[in-house]
Parts: C-alpha cells; sequence; structure tokens
C-alpha cells in the first residue's frame, strides 16, 4: 500500500509500505519510529492509505487518525519474522545518511555472530514497532474509460454536522456514504 504522512513542514510524501493486518479498528504497518514517515507520524498523527489494482481499474483510498501499536504487538510481529529481517531493523537507522553501504554491511556482520546461536532471541530494538491508522473515511473507486468513474465514499461525519438526506445515506456503526462526482 502507499502511505502517505506529512509532517510539521506540511510537505507530503509517500511511499509503499507492507499492510500486515487489519481489523475492525485499523490497517497496521510497521517501521522504525526514527525514519522519515515515523517522524511524520508523530509531528501530525494522521495519514492516507492507497491501494491501486491497475488491471482491474480500481482504488482504495483511506484516510484516518494514527497510533503506536502497543509494545506486546510490536514485539509479537518483530519476532515473527524471519531473523534476517530482524538484523536489518537494528542495522538500518532508516532514512539517515551512511558513508557507504559497507558499513550497513559489517553491522549486519557483526551481527550475524552475535547471534549465530538461533536459540539466542533477537531483541526488538526500542525505535521499531507498528502503526494502526483508524479510518475516519474510505473511498472507493472504479474507473470507466468514459471518465465518468464512479466513487464512493464512506466518512464518519463530525459532531455537529448537518447531512443532506438527499445526497447522504446512513450506513452502520455511525458511518455515513456518498456519491461524489468523478
Amino acid at each position: 500500500m502507499v502511505l502517505s504522512t506529512c509532517g510539521r513542514d506540511c510537505r507530503p510524501t509517500a511511499r509503499v509500505v507492507l499492510l500486515k493486518g487489519y481489523d475492525n479498528t485499523g490497517f497496521m504497518f510497521f517501521t522504525n519510529y526514527n525514519s522519515r514517515k515515523g517522524e511524520q507520524l508523530n509531528e501530525n498523527p494522521y495519514a492516507c492509505l492507497l491501494f491501486y489494482w491497475h488491471p482491474l481499474h480500481r482504488q482504495v483510498k483511506i484516510e484516518g487518525r494514527v497510533e503506536k501499536m502497543s509494545d506486546e504487538q510490536s514485539e509479537e510481529y518483530f519476532h515473527s519474522r524471519p531473523r534476517p529481517s530482524q538484523l536489518g531493523a537494528i542495522v538500518s537507522h532508516q532514512s539517515s545518511v551512511i558513508a557507504s553501504r559497507k558499513v550497513l554491511e559489517m553491522k549486519e556482520n557483526k551481527l550475524k555472530e552475535e547471534y549465530a546461536d538461533e536459540q539466542k532471541p533477537i531483541p526488538k530494538p526500542d525505535h521499531w514497532g507498528g502503526f494502526k491508522v483508524i479510518p475516519d473515511k474510505v473511498e472507493f473507486w472504479q474507473g470507466q474509460s468514459s471518465r465518468l468513474h464512479d466513487r464512493i465514499m464512506f466518512r464518519k461525519p463530525g459532531p455537529d454536522e448537518v447531512l443532506d438526506e438527499n445526497l447522504t445515506k446512513k450506513g452502520a456503526d455511525g458511518w455515513v456514504y456518498e456519491r461524489l462526482s468523478p
């Protein structure tokens, strides 16, 4: 999925990350908290997720508030990852400038030696864990060759918002939905 964030500087950035789970409370991914995206989410805890399927001419866009996942959830997922991925989370100070790839390789080789015993668990670094995007808007888009695309927006209205019953339909659990012009 494409994750878009914006920090205090109001300059949006986007990158592809791996969706690791979802439930009725949100969409989860894991990263280095000190990375650019981690710092931006700390400064401005809102994000947009985008899933796009070109052959189907479909996309789903999700917007919402972001929260860190619990240390327990992050620890559990960290230890479910392959050992090389665990080591990589320690070796890489994601988004920071490095002198050369050799620096990473040397750190990795040192850690491989330290954790050569497969029975010795690799500790999750404090700077690594999960985020959950808690949606308040979900838009479904279906492309059409005529360019009159189909767009349906599901959203949580504001507490004092007056809804136009001719345009907005009530859904479940406080959500409403509307058809958007392409």
